[in-house]
């Protein structure tokens, strides 16, 4: 995909969307037709029947049209945010089928990826997809290779994790038509220090508290592998580091062992895969690092309170009366 040749930009909203990571891309564009003075870049907020999509905020984006009748596009955004697996309808799985044997380039935000994937549009292809839901996409998925970066553009198909990354994909396209010039005085117009290569890693919540980059290279191993327990001597001989300095910065900064904290890492990922994915339970167990079913259960229990095969339940009652932002 020539990323200079971009001019016409769809966003289609799915239900429950994220509009930061929405509105980040779009501010982008603006940004750059106001700095250049004139319409270098067009854009349409559009859905499969016309109807605004209401944000996991509770907001919509106005106007918004039906994507029969919108303009042509470059490429469209699939935009996502929570609850992505009730969002994606058969229409939306159509038109998106469609858009490609057209020849259309296709991306996502947030979660917007689920949708490509379930579409079938993603096998071969890198994608990102906001840490959250990396585990459960890479079960359900093996022929895509998601990427733990914050955004990645593969032949026709760019991909893009959530929250405020939008804005550093936007900036890379920008650039490939104006130059990192135009670039860099729309971050400062939006007081943003710098802009982000794609690879730069996502700063998961596990990473952000560690607040020492010894202990951050550490947590970074223990969540890339999360089916290989480890002691601290392994996880010393895995990142240069002593096993009494992994011990000493995992009980200062964390709170807790280098084996506690790996555990309930692995936990809180079979916890994902069982509220998101269909899984069998025993498979989660094993995915997660866990010898036998038995060894699961009695963590998870002891984590959460229930067995792992209550989680199910419990998640999907959770996901139809909450309303948490994305």
């Amino acid at each position: 995909m020539d990323l200079a040749r971009l001019r016409r930009f769809g966003f289609l909203t799915l239900p429950n969307y994220s509009m930061i990571a929405c509105a980040n891309a779009i501010e982008a564009l603006r940004m750059a037709n106001r700095l250049r003075d004139e319409a270098a870049y067009e854009w349409q907020v559009v859905t499969t029947d016309g109807v605004p999509a209401t944000a996991s905020n509770g907001m919509m984006l106005h106007p918004t049209v039906l994507l029969e009748t919108a303009a042509p596009f470059d490429i469209l955004f699939v935009c996502g945010g929570i609850d992505v697996r009730q969002s994606v309808s058969r229409p939306v799985l159509t038109v998106l089928r469609r858009l490609a044997r057209q020849g259309i380039p296709l991306g996502a935000l947030c979660t917007g990826s689920f949708a490509l994937a379930e579409a079938r549009l993603l096998r071969g292809y890198r994608c990102a997809i906001h840490w959250e839901n990396l585990d459960a996409v890479r079960e359900e998925f093996p022929d895509t290779d998601f990427v733990t970066g914050m955004f990645t553009i593969d032949r026709d198909r760019a991909t893009c994790t959530g929250g405020i990354a939008p804005l550093d994909m936007m900036l890379e396209i920008i650039a490939a038509r104006f130059g990192r010039s135009l670039a860099a005085r729309i971050s400062a117009q939006f007081l943003v220090a710098r802009d982000r290569d794609g690879a730069s890693p996502q700063p998961t919540l596990a990473r952000a508290a560690a607040p020492h980059p010894q202990l951050e290279k550490a947590v970074r191993l223990l969540e890339e592998t999360p089916d290989q327990p480890m002691s601290a001597g392994e996880i010393a001989q895995r990142t240069n580091i002593s096993a009494r300095q992994i011990e000493r910065l995992f009980r200062k900064h964390l709170g807790q062992s280098p084996a506690a904290f790996s555990t309930g890492l692995r936990l809180d990922r079979a916890r994902t895969l069982l509220r998101e994915t269909g899984l069998p339970v025993t498979e989660i167990g094993i995915a997660c690092g866990f010898a036998s079913a038995s060894h699961f259960s009695a963590a998870f229990r002891a984590r959460f309170g229930h067995p792992p095969r209550a989680e199910r339940q419990i998640g999907s009652s959770s996901s139809q009366t909450s309303h948490r932002p994305s």
